[in-house]
């Protein structure tokens, strides 16, 4: 895959994958949750979310993440 191709406008949210191997990034974030109940995969999740959501640093493309979340529950 051309590495230009992966990457996504300033203020544009990817909605393509962007992984080398998709199944590896799944099983990695399934496993981050393996030994954890219910309130601490939650906690885990938050706090997952929020370092994501500061390495994104961009509110439009965070907006864009929330709405298709949404959208797609």
């Amino acid at each position: 895959m051309n590495a230009a191709a992966t990457i996504a406008p300033a203020g544009k949210l990817a909605r393509e994958s962007r992984f080398a191997d998709p199944d590896a990034a799944f099983r990695l974030l399934a496993q981050a949750h393996r030994d954890l109940d219910e309130r601490e995969s939650a906690a885990f999740n938050a706090r997952l979310v929020l370092i994501l959501a500061n390495h994104i640093g961009d509110e439009q493309v965070l907006r864009e993440a929330v709405a298709l979340a949404r959208e797609a529950g």
